[in-house]
């Protein structure tokens, strides 16, 4: 049994883990949650799987969440808040697993400590690689620690990369669907809406991912964060529009072979990937 952290577990990717655990009550369960402010789906999820732990935003969330689980005769549950509260999820001694989904920078303390306390991590944050991908990577390498990644293009590469070494990749191609806005002029992006924004051809991701990718401002942060995973130059990433979404990611051996990863668009393929 993997016992679990999940950072950012009422978001997008934290409730497709859930969804995972969900479906392997055999294999993983939640220790710990650390949930932001969405406090209706927070209940929800410590109701349903009573983790020891569980992190709000603030001292006042945390305060009226800790009274509405007594008010519903919760017990054993313990409700911190804060950046500090997510680190204590993070490195809660029975964890055996940290899912790293919090949105932007806000879940980089946490996915360090993790780091440090030799947790395994599955990486859905990419601005934390992007960061402080140098001194992630330095940490995990002195603890022998794996970071998983999640990003679906990042996790295509690192199946690929298993079939042989280092030596012999020339360079990676990470895919991109073009967005929604692929073939629209350059003259009528002033008068695109967030409405338009948010309707990716292919993915379902949540809003602020969607938001990133329509512009491709997405794919630059995945170029710096390949670069910090795997340990290549810039000059070794590259980036091909497929609108099809089929083929995630490419890597190229030094004898031109190319292998590719496919798979459908389910967020769930690559959690399940970084948690197995």
């Amino acid at each position: 049994m993997k016992r679990l952290a999940i950072l950012g577990s009422t978001g997008s990717i934290g409730q497709s883990t859930l969804s995972i655990v969900e479906q392997f009550p055999e294999r993983y369960s939640v220790a710990a949650l650390a949930a932001g402010r969405n406090v209706d789906e927070a209940f929800a999820q410590v109701s349903r799987w009573r983790p020891k732990i569980v992190s709000l935003a603030t001292e006042e969330l945390a305060d009226a969440f800790a009274r509405k689980l007594s008010n519903a005769g919760i017990t054993g549950v313990e409700v911190v808040h804060g950046t500090e509260g997510t680190v204590a999820c993070a490195t809660l001694k029975e964890v055996d697993f940290v899912v790293s989904a919090i949105v932007g920078v806000a879940g980089l303390e946490a996915t360090h400590a993790a780091i440090l306390a030799g947790k395994p991590v599955g990486l859905a944050n990419k601005e934390c690689m992007v960061a402080a991908g140098e001194i992630l990577t330095a940490a995990a390498r002195e603890r022998n620690v794996p970071i998983l990644p999640i990003d679906s293009e990042h996790n295509a590469v690192h199946q690929c990369l298993r079939v042989g070494t280092a030596a012999e990749v020339k360079q990676i191609w990470l895919t991109a669907s073009g967005g929604p806005f692929r073939q629209t002029p350059i003259a009528d992006f002033a008068h695109i809406t967030p409405e338009q924004a948010l309707k990716h051809p292919t993915w379902a991701m949540g809003q602020r991912m969607t938001i990133d990718s329509s512009p491709m401002l997405n794919k630059g942060l995945e170029v710096i964060e390949a670069c910090r995973l795997f340990d290549l130059p810039p000059s070794q990433i590259r980036v091909t529009i497929h609108p099809q979404s089929t083929v995630h990611s490419l890597v190229e051996s030094v004898d031109g072979s190319i292998l590719a990863q496919i798979s459908v668009t389910d967020m769930r393929l690559p959690i399940l990937y970084a948690l197995a």
